[in-house]
């Protein structure tokens, strides 16, 4: 079996305010002592491989985990988050009036972003990385990514329509594991922020 221990990147000035989708905002001070936190958490898991979605966020949070763990960062682009296009930089508060935003968040597992991707192809291919590692080897590999990858991943193997993925949290600097067996896909623990 192997665990797929999916780690949201940590904290941006950007976060609750802007769509920061495939741009490159950095890590705030707050997110670099988050990353240094989930860092020391996660030896616990002994991971075997680090991956990161390309974005920088997502880099320097699983550098920090590298850095304690003496390893090196694979990027990975099927970690990447959702392509959300024209609506890449805009504020939430701007979004809300958009009735394709509504749109977006209501059918989730149908609707695309304008001139972006749909919510299931970034699915679909977070999936695909996660199953490429399913075998019958005990192992943990690290995958730091984002919030809706993450809750539509899980979504994808509890068997929850992606139009229900705001029913669950995936705060920054948060840790959802999946167990993977030959078998079956169990979820052993989801939203967990180290103190």
């Amino acid at each position: 079996m192997v665990t797929i221990v999916l780690v949201r990147h940590a904290a941006h000035d950007d976060l609750g305010r802007i769509l920061s989708g495939r741009s490159d905002v950095a890590l705030n001070s707050r997110g670099a002592e988050q990353a240094d936190r989930l860092a020391r958490r996660l030896l616990v898991d002994r991971p075997v491989e680090i991956h990161a979605s390309p974005r920088r966020r997502t880099r320097q949070t699983a550098q920090a985990i590298a850095s304690h763990a003496q390893m090196e960062v694979k990027i990975m682009n099927n970690l990447d988050e959702i392509d959300f296009g024209a609506w890449t930089g805009a504020s939430f508060a701007q979004l809300a009036s958009d009735p394709r935003w509504d749109a977006w968040n209501a059918r989730r597992s149908t609707a695309s972003a304008p001139e972006g991707e749909s919510m299931a192809s970034a699915v679909a291919r977070a999936v695909e990385h996660c199953e490429r590692h399913r075998g019958d080897t005990d192992e943990a590999i690290l995958c730091v990514t984002h919030g809706d990858i993450i809750r539509g991943t899980v979504a994808h193997y509890l068997g929850l329509s992606l139009d229900g993925i705001h029913g669950f949290d995936v705060e920054p600097a948060s840790i959802t594991r999946l167990r993977l067996t030959r078998q079956n896909t169990c979820l052993l623990t989801m939203n967990e922020v180290p103190s």
